[in-house]
């Protein structure tokens, strides 16, 4: 038709993980990219600060986060209290590293706000320096302040590579661009040449600093491929010249300093072994150590039988080498090993073709230890370079896994590429979002051409690229409190977030669940890290569905964040819902703590700190029970509040079965939905957010104190009870009068676990206290308990339940007629 065109629409990560049903690989498998991140900065970390209130005098501080070139700062002697925590640009601020002050004669002098706390400040001193790490002079003085080490390798800086045809030679190489720490790599010599560039990750083996061949006593010339191309005295000269510059163009060593240390391999020449070739890594054939250099390389050959052949398919190898394998490790995974080219016959034998060769396999000893420990698992998404275009980086999808190799299927790719084969800990695989995080292209993936009567412009919300290297023009102050807004503009600008398993899980989270969360996620770009967190959470959840209800954006809300759209499944079922998270990472602290507010847990049960030793928040003396998650429960907004109390108790209130009232939200059940279309289910319908499960719970509750009320002919009236968490009061002397009747000397409602564990060893249920104390059972989750949930969560037999549930009954006795009122 005619004005008929092609919609180019511009290719989004969430969508297309929606469409195809996948997940994204964790953040925390790619290892390379992680160490990209660090900027040298750690938790811990100690330093000496200029005092606010008065610049003249410092005081040491401890890095709580980092975030780019920015520090979040808190004075030592305010222990765990977080109030006086601030930020420092490390452009800005007055830092130096421990010492500093000795050596220029400044005065180390307490801050005003913790005087009183430290009477001898020798002594303070003293005790908290012992044995602590300070941070890196070279990063807080001189040129390199405050730059992220990756920003050091810059355009035009040169560094020295190895030939991949022969180890004990290496030559110099220019940078030509820097994405996120791959390079893009051009001999010395060839100005504008680019035929024989390389792309490598900055941390892979054969890249070195330069200086590094003359140190080690390698050969310093240009590779075989070029060194045609200009005469010798044209190399010594271009040679001479990189000396001369050298200071000017070289790149620090400490990046260097977490690249992967080679060890000494055990191979001798003509062993034979099962290889990748690297260029081309699509099958799995046989090789030969061609040729050993030393104790740390060698070279090996994909075996070739072909009489007429004339290149050699060869690369240098080290003993940690990825996709080199001993002899039968196809046939022991069930893999196909594709035969020498020359082979007589379709079926290959190893023990045939050894005799034939008259060669001996490698010993298993020869190679390294398999990881399998990744994350990795089947259908899952990621972005990878295309071996066979290494400009191209492409979606990838994982079909097959064994031990720590990956089969990836890449889409997009201009011409289509066979499955590749790479290890977990290859450097040419990257997270979903790290090509849109460091401006570089994303092959998208080919889509079905649509015929449309007009041109459509497609129009979506500008991308905010998030970058830590640069400070909005606004930010001048050198000491921002932890609460100042702080924007930036560019890449990684989230910090890790720790899941602190020890932490308090509140009744939504199943404890089991957060223990198997990975221990930290991101860092990197803030949306896409709080989204991977959260999903994490959902999951980890006794109702997902409940959880992400919990989460999600209120209509009336004030929209401060950025919307993102989760799921949720839970029996079967599908949910959708918006949820609000922070964009910049001065945000990011308070995000998480509010959202474990939300969600009754411990405020420091995810978020940017980890908790090493005890939490801040004293939150092991909090309870919790299990029961809680098999009924609604009120929004409670007070941190002290245990859950399973006061906002259940009140249900009780109400009459039997009464359905609550719903607010309005986005919360949308999710059955069959198709890329194009929306399904708008209003969330209160049958099959809107599935809480009809947690009414009948509620219900059930309701029914069921309703009972116990009507029995006793009492009328239950509101009540309180302490808000104090950390400190319950506990009941004295239970006075036993007579067989049936209890007389309490303290209000149930405020008994700790140990409180019911003691009432419980007063009575022939003793043997069952133990339960209690597991469950973190406490005076509130008590009153709730009725002979079904006994039954059911505590999986006792008939009459050991009755009898515990008669306890029980003489305790809410007791408490109707002794507290209620």
């Amino acid at each position: 038709d005619a004005g008929s065109s092609v919609e180019e629409i511009e290719f989004n990560w969430d969508e297309y993980l929606e469409d195809t049903g996948a997940t994204a690989a964790p953040h925390g498998s790619f290892k390379h990219v992680d160490t990209s991140l660090q900027n040298g900065f750690a938790p811990g970390m100690k330093l000496e600060v200029a005092v606010k209130s008065d610049q003249n005098t410092y005081w040491v501080a401890t890095i709580i986060t980092t975030c780019g070139q920015l520090l979040l700062l808190r004075y030592d002697g305010y222990g765990e209290d977080r109030k006086a925590d601030f930020w420092c640009d490390i452009m800005t601020a007055d830092l130096h590293p421990i010492g500093w002050c000795e050596q220029n004669k400044k005065i180390l002098k307490v801050p005003e706000g913790i005087k009183d706390k430290i009477p001898d400040q020798e002594e303070f001193l003293q005790r908290v320096l012992k044995g602590a790490c300070s941070a890196p002079a070279n990063l807080l003085e001189g040129l390199h302040r405050g730059k992220n080490p990756l920003d050091l390798i810059a355009p035009g800086s040169r560094l020295e590579l190895q030939n991949i045809r022969d180890s004990l030679e290496a030559w110099i190489v220019n940078v030509v661009e820097n994405v996120g720490g791959r390079l893009k790599l051009r001999y010395e010599g060839l100005e504008d040449c680019d035929r024989f560039d390389q792309w490598l990750f900055y941390l892979d083996p054969f890249l070195h600093q330069v200086g590094w061949a003359a140190q080690h006593g390698y050969s310093l010339q240009p590779p075989l491929a070029i060194r045609s191309l200009k005469s010798e005295a044209n190399w010594q000269e271009i040679l001479k010249k990189v000396k001369e510059e050298e200071e000017e163009s070289s790149v620090p060593t400490d990046l260097f300093k977490d690249k992967p240390v080679i060890g000494v391999h055990s191979f001798s020449e003509g062993m034979k072994l099962e290889a990748v070739d690297p260029v081309a890594p699509f099958v799995i054939s046989p090789a030969t150590v061609l040729k050993v250099y030393n104790e740390k390389y060698f070279m090996i050959e994909i075996d070739d039988l072909r009489p007429e052949r004339t290149t050699s398919r060869s690369y240098v190898c080290h003993v940690n080498s990825a996709g080199i394998f001993p002899v039968q490790w196809s046939l022991k995974n069930g893999l196909h090993l594709s035969p020498p080219p020359g082979y007589p016959g379709q079926d290959f034998d190893w023990a045939d073709y050894l005799k034939q060769c008259g060669a001996e396999a490698a010993p298993q000893s020869c190679f390294p230890l398999l990881n399998s420990d990744h994350g990795f698992k089947e259908n899952m998404k990621l972005e990878a370079v295309n071996p066979v275009d290494p400009e191209e980086v492409c979606i990838a999808t994982v079909t097959k896994l064994k031990d720590s190799y990956l089969w990836l299927q890449l889409e997009g790719s201009k011409k289509p590429v066979p499955e590749c084969i790479v290890s977990v800990e290859s450097m040419n695989i990257f997270p979903v979002g790290w090509c849109e995080t460091n401006g570089y292209q994303l092959r998208p993936p080919r889509k079905a051409i649509v015929n449309k009567q007009k041109k459509i412009a497609v129009v979506q919300p500008e991308k905010q690229i998030l970058s830590s290297r640069t400070v909005h023009d606004g930010l001048k102050n050198q000491e921002l409190n932890s609460s100042d807004s702080v924007v930036i503009n560019g890449k990684y600008c989230c910090p890790k977030i720790y899941f602190n398993h020890r932490c308090f899980s509140g009744p939504y989270l199943n404890k089991g669940r957060i223990a198997e969360l990975p221990q930290s996620v991101g860092p990197g770009n803030c949306v896409l890290v709080l989204k991977e967190v959260l999903t994490l959470l959902i999951n980890a959840a006794y109702k997902p569905s409940r959880v992400l209800r919990e989460l999600q954006l209120d209509e009336e809300a004030a929209w401060h964040g950025h919307g993102e759209t989760l799921k949720a499944k839970y029996k079967g079922k599908s949910y959708r819902a918006t949820v609000e998270v922070v964009r910049t990472a001065d945000r990011v602290a308070d995000f998480c703590r509010k959202t474990c507010i939300k969600l009754e847990c411990c405020p420091n049960l995810f978020g940017p700190q980890m908790v090493l030793d005890k939490c801040s928040e004293n939150c092991s003396v909090l309870t919790k029970t299990k029961y809680t998650h098999y009924y609604g429960k009120r929004k409670n907004k007070r941190i002290g509040r245990p859950p399973g109390g006061h906002s259940n108790l009140e249900v009780a209130m109400k009459k039997p079965n009464k359905r609550r009232k719903r607010r309005k939200n986005f919360f949308v059940h999710k059955k069959k939905r198709s890329s194009t279309s929306v399904d708008n289910t209003p969330a209160g319908s049958p099959q809107g957010s599935g809480e009809e499960e947690d009414d009948q719970d509620e219900s059930e509750l309701s029914h069921s104190l309703a009972q116990d009320r009507d029995k006793r002919k009492r009328k239950l009236r509101t009540f309180s009870f302490s808000d104090d968490e950390n400190k319950p009061p506990s009941p004295k002397d239970i006075k036993m009068e007579v067989a049936e009747k209890l007389q309490l000397d303290s209000n149930p409602l405020e008994w700790s676990v140990a409180d019911v564990v003691r009432f419980l060893k007063s009575t022939d249920c003793a043997p069952l206290a133990r339960i209690f104390l597991d469950q973190e059972i406490d005076g509130q989750a008590l009153l709730l308990l009725t002979l079904p949930t006994v039954q059911e969560c505590m999986d006792l037999k008939l009459g050991p339940a009755i009898k515990l549930c008669h306890h029980i009954e003489r305790v809410k006795l007791a408490f109707y007629q002794q507290f209620a009122n």
